[in-house]
């Protein structure tokens, strides 16, 4: 049996994740963004909803993925939060100008994290050499990659995710995500070889607002939430 790991964008999603089967949720806030540290009292409030392992997304703004002293001490500083709050891993990940793993950030990163599981974030689909960058997260003590192979999704990225899967072997696990549906993981899995798969699973909620205006500014929608019978429907899948 594969698992599924939900991109939970709020204690709601982690929560429905549980609800719906996930065998692991990855916590974080702005996922329309591409995803952040979400706020200490998020993590800890999943934290204590929910019992499946709890991973929180540690990336502190939206864009690239080389970052600053200061950016770098940011994020330190959070994975030892997570770590007072009882989480059990922590997705993370730092590259250089020239598209390769920072060996030295990420270090100091898996360091931190000790007694903690470490996934390598979506950063790796912006690495110069994928097998190089896969032998270095191996190297430096990463459980896990969330990958979609380099492409817009994992069914287009197929091909070069069932490569890595192929490479990876027992020494670290290639999870795919970005666009997978109920629909479509049976034949990623199929096609890749993968055992683990991530997903948002999400529904955009009807507004709670009675009065909304012709919402020129654009905030008057209902949230965006991961679903429990989409997270249902994943699972059922790769069952």
């Amino acid at each position: 049996m594969a698992l599924l790991e939900v991109a939970a964008n709020s204690v709601a999603s982690a929560l429905a994740a549980q609800a719906g089967g996930a065998g692991r949720v990855e916590l974080c806030a702005s996922l329309d963004g591409g995803g952040v540290t979400p706020s200490h009292a998020t993590i800890m409030r999943a934290r204590d909803g929910v019992a499946i392992p709890l991973y929180v997304l540690i990336r502190p703004r939206a864009g690239d993925f080389v970052y600053t002293d200061g950016e770098l001490a940011v994020m330190l500083d959070d994975i030892a939060h997570c770590r007072s709050l009882g989480c059990d891993g922590v997705a993370v990940g730092a590259l250089t100008p020239d598209g390769e793993v920072d060996r030295e950030a990420c270090a100091r990163f898996v360091a931190a994290a000790s007694g903690m599981g470490v996934t390598f974030h979506r950063a790796f689909d912006l690495v110069a050499d994928p097998v190089a960058a896969l032998d270095a997260l191996i190297d430096l003590g990463f459980e896990r990659v969330l990958t979609s192979g380099g492409m817009p999704s994992a069914i287009a990225g197929a091909p070069g995710l069932s490569r890595l899967v192929a490479q990876a072997g027992e020494r670290i696990t290639v999870m795919p995500g970005a666009g997978i549906t109920p629909e479509n993981i049976a034949a990623l899995r199929q096609a890749t070889g993968a055992r683990e798969f991530h997903a948002s699973a999400t529904r955009r909620l009807a507004s709670a607002m009675r009065r909304i205006p012709a919402d020129a500014l654009g905030m008057g929608a209902g949230e965006t939430r991961s679903d429990v019978e989409l997270v249902r429907a994943l699972v059922a899948a790769i069952a």
